[in-house]
């Protein structure tokens, strides 16, 4: 092999036909540098449709158990027994929880492009804490 050569990624000579002519060449101190290897592209859209799963999964459960026997649900009982009419009770209560579910994605994405995620949990952690003083002062004041 010339020292004088081109890089293999432009002489168009491959791996296998440097290793060959240096086996041929008389010259046994020379080895051939090797370099290292890139992971497939690929690898990262699958990972990226891994963690897409696990977010769909982790927000189903978490509102699912929720929502399970809240006020919302027990409304739309109500509203079913009442109504005798399952079907657009459960198709007008869907539609309802799909738009305040969009409201809270649109709203959630655009707080996220203003403010840290460190913020964003400190202030609703403040609010919940004024909210729970706020319940607690009515409490005390009401009786």
């Amino acid at each position: 092999m010339k020292l004088d050569s081109a890089p293999l990624g432009i002489s168009g000579i491959t791996q296998s036909e440097v290793e060959l002519e240096l086996k041929d060449s008389n010259d046994f101190n020379l080895t051939p540098a090797i370099a290292p290897s890139v992971g497939p592209v690929v690898a990262d859209s699958s990972q990226k449709q891994q963690s897409a799963l696990v977010v769909f999964g982790t927000t189903f459960v978490t509102i699912f158990l929720a929502e399970i026997g809240d006020k919302t649900q027990l409304s739309t009982l109500l509203m079913s027994a009442e109504s005798h009419s399952p079907w657009v009770v459960f198709i007008g209560s869907a539609a309802a929880l799909i738009s305040t579910s969009l409201l809270g994605v649109l709203l959630g994405s655009w707080i996220a492009s203003r403010l840290s995620p460190k913020t964003v949990e400190k202030s609703a952690g403040v609010m919940l804490l004024v909210i729970s003083l706020m319940l607690f002062w009515d409490v005390l004041v009401g009786h």
